[in-house]
């Protein structure tokens, strides 16, 4: 039996207006055992239609004043508030949407506390619970197969407790799930702050930690060769035009593709032979000869071709001994090439160096033959050499894919912001192509991939002016296309940011279920107004003024919004972004 609180006094459109008995002014009621709560702002009342209870949500209240006839001097205050239907209850069970309105004087009745419970969990399905409604109290079972099959977005200012939430929503899952994740899903962290490379989520003998160093050499990250040696990623990489310099890269794969048969060994001999025994000699091949000699290593060569002087006049090479090289080949045979056979030693080069090797080598060929020019190339092959020093100590190019791990952290707190735009972009493509490649994939997918961007602002930025447009561009597009597409593959992104109105609003915009935490800019509240169609008037104008640890929670997996207050981690699980305790930290010493 419910407790009757008021009747209804007018219906237009889905408002309604509820006169208030003067007796159910009570913040709390206990009735037969179950706690009710009172009338008031954004608490919930049913309203009996027959058989039906319709459901409302209280959204104002107001005080009518009435003169009495009798007595022309006493006033009579009747209490009134407006609730918007959200949904109905039939047989006990809750339907969201208005399919029924009341009509005047039916019948208005509190909610008890486990009914509230219902409407917005799922109680006796799950046992995944992060924490509780703020106002009821009531702990709310989230509907964790609708959370995790789609993009999830974690909003809020810094300081609004969206990395506890963030981190309680895997860790409740692992705590669930675990033995059923393992070999059927990869869960994958890009950590701008260090903030998950201890006991966060997992503990860390279960999980694979790679902290990143672009200062020394440490960890580093797998990545295939295949996706190392692509014209696309290059061209990025070393912010390459596009009508000289990327056909230039495109011409270095493409040699290394046709003639991957061929040793490099013989590649080099090949381009000096070019070189010093064209019929019209170029000084500009002469200093990338010299270039090509230091990248070897090789004093020997660098020594000869350091005596070798251009005549601009007669347009030949002579060396410091007198010998010509002439288009017969005669001087290259008699003296370069024994230097090249007996000192030329390419054992233990890497692939980054392999890389400007051969784009130093492609150069010279061109330069030779007439089709590119070494002013328009060089520039591209000065920032090749510049961002390899840096990402050689973070990458490492294999040839087999490494093994996958249930939980992978890849913290980028010791790079500097030149790696952080480019590796998550790398990290991302590498995982997803993996992924999107499989074998073993079917549809539906038999595995899913769940990419974890915290931070997500700094590389999803569309107003970022740190980067080359074509970059910004091409990385926009990959998230893009895997915001929209992966879901297909079994591919799902977890945006966590500070500046919501930062990130592209097509990313936004594809994003399934939202923890909104408190945001103050305008700017990124237009956003999730014009994005979020889930989201209704009264929540949204919760979201400035929320408490640390409390969001909105809505989107497609669930019925209605509702405000959670996120039940905090354990200090030891909690993610290392905790505030300065000024009192302690400045406290006086004891004497």
């Amino acid at each position: 039996m419910s407790i009757v609180v008021g009747e209804v006094i007018a219906v237009s459109g889905i408002r309604i207006s509820l006169r208030i008995f003067e007796d159910s002014s009570q913040e709390t009621i206990f009735y037969d055992g179950v706690k009710y709560r009172g009338v008031s702002l954004r608490e919930h009342v049913s309203i009996q239609r027959g058989f039906i209870d319709i459901v409302c949500l209280v959204e104002g209240e107001y005080l009518d004043e009435r003169k009495l006839d009798a007595d022309a001097e006493k006033t009579l205050y009747i209490r009134k508030v407006d609730v918007r239907p959200i949904g109905y209850i039939v047989d006990d069970q809750f339907f969201e949407g208005v399919k029924f309105m009341p009509m005047i004087r039916d019948k208005a009745s509190l909610l008890s506390e486990p009914m509230v419970g219902k409407i917005y969990g799922t109680e006796g399905k799950t046992r995944f619970s992060i924490g509780s409604m703020l106002k009821e109290n009531v702990p709310i079972n989230l509907p964790w197969s609708k959370i995790f099959n789609g993009h999830l977005g974690i909003f809020g200012n810094t300081g609004s407790g969206k990395s506890n939430t963030l981190a309680k929503l895997y860790t409740t899952l692992f705590n669930e799930k675990l033995e059923v994740l393992k070999n059927k899903s990869q869960f994958v962290i890009i950590d701008f702050n260090g903030e998950y490379t201890e006991g966060q989520i997992l503990p860390a003998k279960d999980k694979k930690i790679t902290i990143l160093d672009h200062k020394k050499k440490g960890d580093k990250f797998k990545i295939e060769s295949p996706h190392f040696w692509d014209a696309e990623t290059l061209s990025l990489l070393f912010q390459a035009t596009t009508n000289t310099q990327q056909p230039f890269l495109r011409r270095v794969l493409a040699g290394k593709e046709r003639f991957k048969d061929a040793p490099l060994e013989r590649y080099i001999e090949k381009t000096f032979e070019r070189a010093f025994s064209a019929s019209e000699p170029k000084p500009d091949a002469l200093e990338l000869s010299r270039e090509i000699a230091r990248i070897l290593d090789c004093e020997e060569l660098q020594e000869h071709l350091k005596g070798i002087t251009y005549n601009a006049k007669n347009k030949y090479f002579r060396d410091a001994e007198g010998n010509y090289y002439n288009s017969d080949s005669d001087g290259f045979i008699a003296h370069l090439k024994p230097l090249l056979d007996e000192y030329v030693d390419l054992a233990g080069m890497d692939q980054f160096t392999e890389l400007i090797l051969r784009c130093y080598l492609q150069l010279c060929s061109d330069v030779v033959l007439g089709y590119a020019q070494y002013e328009h190339i060089q520039p591209v092959l000065s920032r090749a050499k510049s961002s390899i020093t840096a990402l050689r100590n973070v990458l490492e190019i294999v040839d087999v894919p490494p093994p996958r791990h249930l939980l992978h952290v890849i913290s980028l707190k010791k790079c500097k912001n030149e790696i952080k735009k480019i590796l998550p972009l790398l990290i991302a493509k590498n995982f997803y192509i993996n992924h999107k490649d499989s074998e073993n994939l079917k549809s539906p997918p038999t595995r899913t991939l769940h990419l974890i961007i915290d931070e997500a602002h700094n590389i999803l930025s569309e107003q970022s002016t740190r980067e080359h447009e074509i970059w910004k561009d091409y990385r926009l597009e990959l998230f893009e296309e895997i915001i929209k597409e992966g879901r297909k593959y079994g591919v799902y992104l977890t945006l966590s940011s500070q500046r919501p109105a930062d990130i592209s609003p097509t990313i936004v915009s594809q994003i399934h279920n939202f923890f909104i935490h408190r945001l103050v800019n305008e700017r990124d509240l237009m956003l999730l107004d014009n994005t979020i169609s889930t989201l209704d008037a009264s929540s949204k104008a919760l979201i400035p003024t929320l408490a640390k640890g409390c969001c909105v929670v809505t989107g497609t997996a669930f019925d209605l919004p509702m405000i959670l207050k996120i039940d905090p981690l354990l200090k030891e699980h909690r993610p290392a972004s905790d505030d300065v305790n000024l009192e302690e930290l400045w406290a006086i010493p004891p004497a």
